[in-house]
């Protein structure tokens, strides 16, 4: 059993610990949330920075108070987010293309209806 009752199949590794503080009908209640990470569900990689973005990145990293880990992983995940939009993008002004033809047709077709009338 892990701490608070938890039962682990593998033991996890707290990723950060916060404790809060509630005062409520004068008295004061302290909770504790733990977030784990397992390392069976990461991956490891070896990458290769260039000094000027690591020096860049250890300096912002000392003022936001976030393990190089996790800001890599915070990046990794907007840029893969930035990509899918731009995929995205792509894919709907191709196929924009594709029925451009077929949708001034029909739009003549209720132009020509609108002034017959």
């Amino acid at each position: 059993m892990g701490s608070y009752g938890i039962a682990y199949k593998f033991a996890p590794v707290i990723l950060t610990a916060i404790r809060k503080k509630c005062v409520y009908h004068d008295k004061i209640y302290y909770f504790d949330i733990l977030l784990y990470y397992n390392d069976l569900n990461m991956k490891t990689v070896s990458l290769k920075i260039d000094d000027s973005i690591f020096g860049e990145t250890e300096k912002i990293l000392s003022r936001i108070k976030k393990t190089r880990n996790r800001y890599i992983n915070d990046a990794l995940d907007f840029y893969n987010r930035h990509q899918r939009r731009i995929f995205t993008e792509e894919k709907l002004k191709n196929e924009s293309e594709l029925v451009k033809e077929e949708s001034l047709f029909v739009l003549n077709e209720f132009e020509r209806v609108d002034y017959a009338d």
